[in-house]
């Protein structure tokens, strides 16, 4: 029996996030987890760590595909472990976006930029150095602390409407808002939506990246589901949701980051701009998906379980032949993975990460150190588990020494994929 597939029409556990109609359809059940981005110091190693149920819903209403909320946003995000730029492919695809916007939409200097969970700066360091005056909110203040260092001015708070508000009050009403991967990450999603549109002016964008629902089934993408990541996207959902506050979108691209994204244009509900024919499509090819019914989610789980039972038997056969598997990375979604997969450091000695945040600590749950990445070099492993598989190019490319001894990389998902 699959996790949540014999009592679908009758557990409710509780109510959506958008619209408050009762949960009664699974998702995907992966069990107790600790929190992905709870890194363990060493010198709290010996601490049990608490585990959270870790089961994704989907709203037979809105679809939203969503998890329930055990921590409050500030015990998880006042500090926080993920620095955007220490993807060297991340902050290349930033400076790609903000050349883009700049030329399509003239932004210059009238132009009032505002990143919401804009991290240490890694993106508006690009609109600064065309003259373009920017502002980041970011609620992780050690983070926050290393944009100001880099000379980006930033709010230290969650945003939402009583932040949107205040900024308004101030001045601080921005012509242009980018939202990288932060939608999802907001329990309360209707308060920061509104928060949106208070802080919006007329005639303004938002342009907003998430990881896209459609790309996560189609490549099987559980490690995406994490306790961080409340809320799971699609053009379904937000296509009905975002006119409930006074917004639309007028555009929308498909984007390769995070294993499959997508960026949508949003502007004010009465703004003339036309809505642009790829909303339209992207929303028929979901609606030809079946995202919008609940026979489209029902088989996620079981498709969960064989990427589980694929990698421990490439881990047991490794094992047994006297091979040794190190880990590359230290991502929030590797900790989902290794924790569903009950991989510990019998099967994976070791992960490193180049944050040296991460450098150090264990990964929570699977208590798997992690050190720098020369450590690789130094310890020669047979194999290498790359734990950010959406980024694998980026870590073959930076990682290519292991081949000068027979080393091989491991490609988790969608499929265990050997490479040499």
């Amino acid at each position: 029996m699959t996790p949540g597939s014999a009592d679908r029409s009758v557990r409710v556990t509780g109510h959506c996030r958008a619209c408050g109609a009762e949960l009664v359809e699974t998702f995907c059940d992966l069990g107790l987890t600790p929190l992905a981005n709870s890194y363990v110091k060493p010198e709290h190693a010996a601490r049990p760590e608490p585990f959270y149920p870790l089961h994704a819903w989907v709203c037979t209403q809105c679809w939203l595909v969503q998890l329930e909320e055990f921590e409050p946003p500030e015990a998880i995000f006042s500090e926080y472990a993920y620095f955007s730029s220490y993807s060297d492919s991340w902050v290349d695809h930033a400076r790609r976006y903000v050349d883009m916007v700049c030329q399509r939409f003239e932004l210059g200097p009238h132009t009032q930029v505002v990143e919401i969970a804009s991290n240490d700066g890694y993106l508006l360091q690009f609109f600064q150095r065309r003259g373009i005056p920017v502002l980041g909110v970011e609620p992780a203040a050690n983070i926050a602390q290393e944009a100001v260092r880099k000379g980006i001015p930033t709010l230290v708070r969650f945003f939402g409407a009583d932040t949107a508000r205040r900024m308004v009050a101030d001045g601080q009403a921005a012509d242009w808002i980018v939202a990288n991967n932060v939608l999802a990450h907001v329990p309360n999603i209707n308060d920061f939506v509104a928060g949106w549109k208070i802080l919006l002016r007329p005639g303004g964008t938002i342009t907003a990246e998430f990881a896209w629902l459609v790309e996560l089934v189609r490549r099987r993408a559980f490690d995406t589901v994490y306790h961080e990541h409340f809320s799971y996207l699609s053009m379904t959902f937000l296509r009905e949701f975002l006119p409930r506050h006074g917004l639309r979108v007028f555009d929308v691209e498909t984007l390769p980051t995070h294993g499959g994204s997508l960026r949508i244009y949003v502007c004010h509900a009465d703004d003339p701009r036309p809505e642009l024919p790829a909303v339209e499509e992207l929303w028929r090819y979901e609606q030809q998906l079946g995202v919008a019914t609940p026979q489209y989610y029902r088989h996620f789980d079981r498709a969960v379980v064989e990427v589980k039972m694929q990698l421990l038997e490439f881990l047991i056969r490794a094992r047994r032949e006297g091979r040794r598997v190190a880990g590359y990375g230290a991502p929030a979604k590797g900790n989902t993975l290794l924790n569903y997969c009950g991989i510990h450091t019998e099967f994976v000695e070791f992960t490193v990460d180049r944050n040296p945040h991460k450098q150090g600590c264990f990964l929570p749950g699977s208590r798997i150190p992690i050190y720098p990445p020369e450590h690789i070099l130094e310890t020669r492993p047979d194999y290498v588990l790359i734990l950010p598989w959406n980024i694998a190019e980026e870590v073959m490319d930076q990682m290519a020494a292991i081949r000068t001894w027979g080393g091989q990389f491991v490609i988790p998902i969608p499929t265990v994929e050997i490479r040499a």
